[in-house]
C-alpha cells in the first residue's frame, strides 16, 4: 500500500449550498491523480456542505488509476486518533521546516503526509502555522510556494518515486496564454511536463472564464 496524504482544509467556506469554489474543486480532484492508485487521500476539517460536495464528486469518479479519497468534517487530529496514527508518523509539509523532504522520508518513518489546504494564497499567509504548533515533524519542498495539488504531487515523486527535489523539473510563475491578447501569470511553482506547467484538468478553461468575467462590467 502507498502512503496517505491528508489535506486539512483551511479555507473559510462560504455559507452556500455548494461552498467549494470551482478552482478548489479542480485542485482537490487533481490530487487523486497525482497521488496514484496505491495511495489514499483524506480531506479533513470540511464544512458539512463541502464534505457533501466532495463526497459526491468522489463517488461519481471512481477511476481505478486514481487514489481513493475521503471527505471528513473531523480534523486531522481526530482522524489520527480514529485510525491509531501517532504524531511522529505524520510529516507536515511546512515551508518553514528546517529539513528538505528527501527519498529517505519514504522509508517507513512516516505513514501520512499532511498539507494545510492553503490553496495558493498570494502573498502567502502562514496558515501552516496552525498545524505546526501541534508538534508534527516537518519537511519543506524548497523556497518557492506551490499550489497544494503540486505540493502533494511533488511529495509523492520524492517519497514514492524516490526522486530528489533537485531532480524534479519545475517551472516558476508560468504565464498561461489563451490567445494573442489574453494571458495570466500564475504566482506559484509547478511541475513541468517539458512544455509547460502541469495544471489540474479544466483549470486552464476555468482561468480563462474567470479572466473574461473580470472584464464584464
Amino acid at each position: 500500500m502507498g502512503f496517505s496524504y491528508v489535506i486539512e482544509h483551511m479555507e473559510e467556506d462560504e455559507e452556500t449550498p455548494k461552498s467549494i469554489p470551482k478552482w478548489v474543486e479542480l485542485e482537490y480532484m487533481h490530487m487523486r491523480t497525482l497521488a496514484g492508485p496505491d495511495a489514499t487521500v483524506h480531506f479533513t476539517h470540511l464544512s458539512p456542505s463541502s464534505c457533501n460536495t466532495l463526497s459526491s464528486l468522489f463517488a461519481q469518479d471512481a477511476e481505478s488509476s486514481r487514489a481513493e479519497a475521503y471527505a471528513h468534517q473531523k480534523s486531522v487530529l481526530q482522524l489520527m486518533e480514529e485510525k491509531g496514527i501517532p504524531l511522529e508518523k505524520v510529516c507536515l509539509l511546512d515551508p518553514k521546516a528546517e529539513k528538505e523532504l528527501a527519498p529517505e522520508d519514504g522509508d517507513g518513518r512516516f505513514e501520512w503526509f499532511l498539507f494545510g489546504g492553503i490553496l495558493g494564497d498570494d502573498p502567502p499567509r502562514d496558515r501552516t502555522g496552525e498545524l505546526r504548533v501541534l508538534g508534527f515533524p516537518g519537511r519543506h519542498l524548497g523556497p518557492v510556494q506551490m499550489t497544494t495539488d503540486t505540493a502533494l504531487g511533488v511529495t509523492k515523486i520524492v517519497v514514492e518515486d524516490r526522486k530528489r527535489l533537485s531532480d524534479i523539473p519545475f517551472i516558476d510563475f508560468p504565464t498561461i496564454v489563451f490567445n494573442a491578447k489574453e494571458s495570466v501569470e500564475m504566482p506559484f511553482r509547478y511541475i513541468s511536463d517539458g512544455e509547460g506547467p502541469i495544471l489540474p484538468p479544466g483549470m486552464r478553461e476555468h482561468l480563462h472564464e474567470d479572466l473574461n468575467k473580470s472584464f464584464d462590467f
